[in-house]
């Protein structure tokens, strides 16, 4: 029973996905070359390939460049006061809002930079937030 057992975990882990496995690892050194990728410890491959998935919410409040905006503005101070107070679930609902990921791809965490600037509308008050994900930037109605 126990070679049975062993013979099928083998085949279920290892012999069933063997061919698919190679199929992929080749692609995926066609596309990043071996010499490029094992530098990396496979926890800093995985930050660069898939994203931080923690976050400095205050980090990322530092770094924020602001257009029409000073940081001292009412409108400012409000958007980051009730920002903080979500959950993390919400704040990284955020993210993808503004960049199409819940995520921050590569090792650009400290640098992550986005833009808060001002659609200067005629009625703020029928505008929505909204955001150029390409571009980082959030056109937050006053």
């Amino acid at each position: 029973r126990k070679e049975y057992v062993d013979l099928y975990v083998n085949y279920i882990f290892n012999k069933s996905v063997q061919k698919p496995f190679e199929d992929f690892m080749q692609g995926f050194l066609r596309g990043c070359p071996a010499r490029y990728w094992k530098i990396f410890f496979p926890e800093e491959l995985q930050v660069l390939l898939q994203g931080h998935t923690t976050f400095d919410w205050h980090l990322l409040e530092k770094n924020v460049v602001y257009r029409q905006y000073k940081k001292s503005d009412q409108t400012i101070r409000n958007f980051w006061t009730v920002f903080h107070k979500l959950p993390e679930e919400k704040k990284k609902m955020f993210l993808v809002f503004l960049s199409g990921s819940d995520r921050i791809t590569g090792y650009v965490l400290d640098h992550f930079r986005f833009c808060i600037e001002d659609p200067q509308v005629e009625n703020p008050d029928e505008v929505c937030p909204c955001a150029r994900t390409c571009y980082f930037i959030l056109f937050l109605p006053r």
